[in-house]
């Protein structure tokens, strides 16, 4: 049996490798170059364990391992350099640790997503690149009219009211700008509803999704990020923990007898964040008791931490279900 230790750099791997039967360790460091990592790979007798630090731009590395039957864990880049004292850093010194670590049985893996999950992942951030595109064209636009004398409200988007939008008094060069913007918004919405219909589809089909739509307020995209993105729910501890991993705890500075609450630390998931917090001002319309915690919540501490309390419980009755 080998054990590898990578460090996986985007210019060059590091590898250690330790020969469980003969004791010896090799260490190499390989071009970045697919066919070079393979040809390596493929001529390594079977079992191989290859352990990295998880990085942004793992997944050619996980994919190649799969199609060669090697076992690829990966573990938490914070946990990894808690275990090394030394503020000597490289890349042989890197890949030496993880070697040292799954040797010693105390490599920090992680849950990694199927490849299935990491396709609709993939799908579900490229319709937030395209919500957060119409979100920036859509506060242009509302800016214009709010200039003009128009009123606010959600008629704005519809044809009577971009049409109210299109006829308004203006210079050459802005007309233009309106023009632009107005067909870039009707764009983005046709491509965002196709989205939409391509994530529906598998989470009308997905028990679990189905499941999580029963709360009121919860629609596809929420209900199938929620599955996607979380994936198993075992393996968040408890309510605190799935609250940092989204990025609804808020930042504290407190000392003594006296507590300090300030605002969001957004450590977390931003795209799941942001579709609980959607999802909870629906739901406090149509779920009774969600709406006397939030007309409770919003009396002593405020509008917008009544809504971040809202969020964070409906994630926690989502995690549940």
């Amino acid at each position: 049996m080998r054990i590898i230790g990578c460090d996986l750099h985007a210019a060059q791997p590091t590898i250690a490798m330790l020969d469980r039967e003969t004791g010896e360790i090799v260490e190499h460091t390989l071009p970045h170059d697919a066919t070079t990592v393979r040809d390596f790979s493929a001529r390594l007798p079977p079992p191989v364990v290859v352990g990295i630090e998880a990085t942004g731009s793992m997944r050619w590395f996980l994919r190649l391992m799969a199609d060669l039957g090697v076992t690829c864990v990966v573990g938490a880049p914070a946990n990894v350099r808690q275990t090394e004292t030394r503020r000597q850093k490289h890349d042989r010194r890197d890949a030496a640790l993880l070697l040292a670590l799954l040797t010693e049985d105390r490599f920090p893996a992680i849950w990694m997503p199927s490849a299935e999950l990491c396709e609709m992942r993939e799908l579900l951030r490229h319709r937030d690149q395209w919500v957060r595109m119409r979100t920036r064209v859509k506060n242009a636009l509302q800016g214009l009219a709010l200039a003009h004398g128009l009123r606010r409200g959600a008629g704005r988007w519809t044809q009577r009211g971009q049409a109210t939008l299109a006829a308004l008094p203006l210079a050459p060069y802005a007309s233009g700008r309106r023009s632009a913007r107005q067909a870039l918004h009707d764009h983005l919405t046709t491509q965002i509803d196709e989205l939409d219909q391509r994530v529906g589809e598998p989470a009308r089909e997905r028990p679990q999704a189905r499941r999580l739509m029963t709360h009121p307020g919860v629609g596809p995209v929420t209900a199938w990020a929620t599955e996607v993105f979380l994936g198993v729910p075992s393996r968040v501890a408890d309510a605190t923990a799935l609250a940092r991993y989204v990025g609804l705890i808020p930042s504290e500075y407190s000392s003594g007898d006296r507590q300090r609450l300030g605002k969001l630390t957004k450590q977390g998931h931003p795209m799941l964040r942001c579709l609980w917090c959607a999802a909870a001002i629906h739901a406090v319309r149509h779920d009774a008791a969600l709406g006397r915690f939030y007309r409770r919540t919003l009396h002593q501490k405020g509008l917008g931490n009544a809504r971040v309390a809202v969020a964070r419980k409906l994630g926690i009755r989502l995690w549940i279900l």
